[in-house]
């Protein structure tokens, strides 16, 4: 996995500080997540290939987190776009988006399709044979997702030299990646373990936007690789939180400590702070592994 953030700030753009979007590279796919205003100019930035974007998860409609998307939409247009593009949002993206569309008399002439989620509980939404996503059900001011992406438990790893050694024809190897014993050429039953190794860990995404402290996220989170979970405050301003449903990086340090994910990446910063360090600082007081995102910054996820 590949995580390039392209914006990690709140509420208004400024020259440097751009609102939430990022990029997920997993198993051959390229996931935009969330679309804030000037994503399609951070894409080229961090010269990410528009045409690989082929799935759009949107978190909520407040702006920060979607106004960048008719743009990007309408730029893939221009640009003779063919392939399908899926777009995940709340209930109600279609409309807005369909109205600048129709109103500009600009339809795109690439097939764009909506998928629109208004449940409350977390519900898979895309699969293919190597991850899923499910939603993450967040407690924000409107109806509100984050998104867990999570790899697929791949095949056992097949030790040729101890395979071949054991006698077992090549045509049973497959069998072997699968997790089958199987027979050698004198009808001899050779243990899967014995000739194998254990796949690849699965590596899991978890995607928190906007939301106030929610331990009830954690069962679904539990053990993930790595955990945005939006820090908008430092605990000085914890009163803001309730208002506004947003998090402190204390919070978010309490949520990732529960939910034993690997690493804690905090974002979505309040414009009323200028030295993210105290973020990590006030995180690590309940857990340790904390980075810290920040404008076209990549992390890979082993």
């Amino acid at each position: 996995m590949k995580l390039t953030i392209l914006g990690c700030h709140s509420a208004t753009p400024r020259a440097n500080h751009n609102p939430t979007s990022q990029v997920l590279e997993v198993k051959g796919h390229m996931f935009l997540i969330d679309c804030g205003e000037g994503t399609q100019i951070q894409l080229r930035r961090c010269k990410v290939k528009f045409s690989r974007i082929k799935h759009i998860f949107i978190s909520h409609l407040h702006g920060d987190h979607f106004f960048g998307l008719i743009g990007l939409i309408s730029t893939f247009r221009l640009l003779g776009r063919e392939a399908e593009l899926h777009i995940y949002g709340p209930k109600g993206i279609k409309e807005v988006i369909t109205l600048q569309l129709k109103l500009g008399n600009s339809w795109t002439n690439y097939p764009l399709l909506f998928h629109e989620l208004e449940g409350n509980l977390p519900e898979q939404i895309f699969e293919d044979d190597q991850l899923t996503v499910h939603t993450i059900p967040l407690d924000h001011r409107v109806y509100t997702n984050g998104f867990l992406f999570k790899e697929k438990k791949g095949e056992r790893k097949l030790d040729v030299t101890a395979a071949v050694n054991a006698k077992i024809d090549q045509s049973y190897f497959p069998k072997l990646k699968q997790g089958f014993n199987v027979k050698n050429r004198e009808g001899k039953e050779i243990a899967n373990k014995s000739v194998t190794h254990d796949p690849d860990p699965v590596k899991s995404y978890a995607f928190c936007s906007d939301t106030a402290y929610d331990p009830s996220i954690v069962p679904q989170i539990k053990g993930s690789t790595i955990l945005y979970h939006e820090s908008t405050f430092l605990k000085t301003h914890v009163h803001l939180c309730e208002k506004t449903k947003h998090s402190t990086a204390e919070q978010a340090g309490q949520i990732a400590k529960e939910a034993q994910v690997g690493t804690l990446l905090l974002g979505h910063y309040s414009g009323r702070y200028s030295d993210f360090e105290l973020f990590r600082k006030e995180a690590q007081e309940h857990f340790k592994k904390v980075e810290l995102a920040a404008d076209g910054k990549v992390f890979v996820i082993d």
